[in-house]
């Protein structure tokens, strides 16, 4: 059989009598039924496992997440790979994080900068206060990646690089934690506009694969104020005014 398991076991599959197939199995089952990515993936929702992919993650962003990161009003918003690596931005997440233009993808990568940094872990983060669940986060993520994407070499090279420069990342690592917790805010600590608290919402792009991350301010709050006066000053702007300060 094409799927590389026996006619017996698939049998037994069909019947319920088999254990629970492993992703590998899965996959090979879906590609010998020429399954879609679609019908792959519901094919191991219904099998409670993990969708495995053989071909790379994604890095190329939909024009229209292009046009609608500039028509977000008063909302920093950047698209995120399922490595986290930063793809695109708007001006004011260029302000309030970093100017992503002017570094390289490795630097842009979420998950480097939070793990290998050389400044202490909370410099790392663009002033966020608290990076722990963010790094947990992260390492888990970072797993479920690694079962989609086992024959991507950008994936396993960039766990493999935080797994060797980072005692925590290890530490996290080993203990094989799957489920993340929701991070519904995050306070940055800006050296241009000081303290913020923002809602933090990630919108999958499951396409692709990709996730669009928004932070906004409820109206009229202090940290509303802020955004605005970060909007205004723009990525340069930002980062000047924080030089001298």
């Amino acid at each position: 059989m094409t799927a590389h398991i026996s006619t017996e076991y698939y049998v037994r599959l069909e019947q319920a009598r088999a254990p629970r197939p492993s992703a590998e199995v899965l996959a090979g089952i879906a590609g010998a039924l020429a399954l879609t990515e679609a019908e792959s993936d519901h094919l191991h929702v219904l099998a409670g496992t993990m969708p495995t992919r053989r071909d790379r993650h994604r890095r190329d962003v939909r024009l229209s997440i292009l046009a609608l990161l500039e028509r977000l009003p008063q909302t920093a918003a950047f698209v995120m790979s399922a490595a986290f690596e930063v793809l695109a931005w708007n001006d004011l997440a260029a302000a309030l994080m970093e100017d992503f233009g002017a570094v390289t993808p490795d630097e842009r990568n979420l998950a480097r900068r939070a793990f290998l940094a050389s400044n202490s872990p909370g410099a790392t983060l663009y002033g966020v206060v608290d990076g722990t669940a963010f790094r947990h986060h992260v390492v888990m993520e970072l797993r479920a990646t690694s079962a989609r994407y086992p024959a991507d070499p950008d994936v396993s090279g960039l766990v493999t690089d935080l797994r060797a420069g980072s005692t925590e990342f290890e530490r996290l690592w080993q203990r094989h934690d799957v489920q993340a917790a929701p991070m519904l805010t995050k306070t940055f600590q800006h050296p241009a506009v000081g303290e913020l608290t923002l809602d933090c919402d990630g919108l999958a792009l499951p396409d692709c694969d990709q996730h669009l991350v928004l932070y906004t301010a409820p109206p009229g709050s202090p940290a509303a104020q802020a955004l605005a006066l970060l909007d205004v000053l723009g990525p340069e702007g930002a980062h000047d005014l924080s030089h001298h300060r």
